[in-house]
């Protein structure tokens, strides 16, 4: 978390000019984000102030939360809206969306409608892969290439298999496993299929307001397969999804995006590249979370290492090409994966 920053009557100030007098200001818990956020209480309701260092060291239209919201918001993907900017404080307002996260309220639903709600957000996620690019090179210049995917599984193997399960081999052993990742990320290279991808689509980053979702966190979208993020909603580190739902949702997601032109794929093409999405997904998602468990001693990230180890076994018994990289995996983890 950043240390430096406005101050609380700076915020205020910010919020008073803005939204009225502030009765309240309340810091919030952070989760893996750089910035900092508060719930202030303005006459017209909570709003939330969202301090980001990076808002003030950015030129107008270059910032990566403010350029990616506006394309969203433009396109009908419902965002929290941006009430106002302090540009040279690094401070924004937003609309307040509450506290309910997907995570918390799809376990006590009944069944048709926590069915209704995945439904919902996979419409939500049909509207953002449809947007077509228009040259900018924020979001449309990033995507998920080798050096990117690559990236991510070398965190992996320092921060996860090194760092979190100290598992150490010869130089050989190590050799293999990248060798093994470059070729999922080498099948994963397929520019010709990318649309744009919100990145962290799980259901910690849809909130529900009035029983309607909204995303948040989208900054860092980018271009990729249109599996990753259903990858990421539906194999999710925090919400394990019963096996009937899923291939209900599997379903519903490939005749519908198909209809919309988000993709062309026959259905054994489409769940190859699934299978291969979900496990780079999940490992990389086990790389984060051995980070913040041992580098930023976050140590509530370490339950969800287990929950999402869990799927890479399925996907290696389904795709030949995972089976090696699988049963390295296992070595290093301890049997855990």
């Amino acid at each position: 978390m950043p240390v430096d920053g406005p101050n609380d009557d700076i915020i205020r100030e910010f919020v008073r000019g803005n939204a009225g007098d502030c009765a309240a200001l309340i810091p919030l818990a952070g989760d893996a984000s750089m910035r900092r956020y508060y719930r202030a209480y303005a006459p017209g309701g909570p709003v939330m102030v969202c301090y980001d260092e990076t808002i003030s060291l950015s030129a107008d239209g270059e910032h990566q939360f403010l350029v990616v919201h506006s394309l969203l918001e433009r396109y009908g993907v419902p965002v929290p809206r941006v009430l106002a900017l302090d540009r040279a404080r690094g401070l924004l307002l937003l609309e307040d969306l509450g506290d309910t996260l997907v995570e918390e309220s799809f376990p006590s639903l009944p069944a048709d409608e926590a069915e209704a709600l995945y439904g919902a957000i996979l419409d939500i996620l049909a509207r953002l892969q449809s947007i077509p690019p228009d040259g900018s090179p924020v979001p449309f210049g990033r995507s998920f290439d080798m050096e990117k995917l690559m990236f991510e599984f070398d965190f992996f193997i320092e921060h996860a298999v090194k760092n979190y399960f100290g598992f150490s081999a010869p130089a050989s052993f190590f050799r293999e496993l990248r060798a093994e990742f470059l070729g999922v990320a080498g099948a994963l290279q397929r520019p010709e299929l990318f649309v744009l991808n919100h990145r962290d689509f799980h259901s910690r980053n849809i909130m529900l307001r009035d029983g309607r979702p909204c995303i948040i966190d989208f900054q860092d979208a980018r271009m990729g397969l249109p599996q990753y993020d259903l990858a990421s909603l539906l194999r999710d580190s925090y919400l394990v999804l019963d096996a009937p739902l899923f291939e209900r949702l599997m379903d519903r997601y490939y005749r519908s995006a198909r209809e919309a032109g988000i993709h062309s794929m026959d259905r054994a093409e489409f769940d190859r590249l699934f299978d291969l999405s979900a496990f780079q997904r999940n490992v990389k998602a086990v790389g984060t979370f051995a980070y913040q468990s041992r580098v930023l001693g976050r140590r509530r990230y370490e339950p969800n290492i287990a929950s999402t180890l869990s799927y890479l076994g399925g996907y290696a018994s389904r795709r030949s090409e995972l089976s090696r990289v699988f049963e390295l995996l296992l070595e290093c983890a301890g049997g855990r994966a």
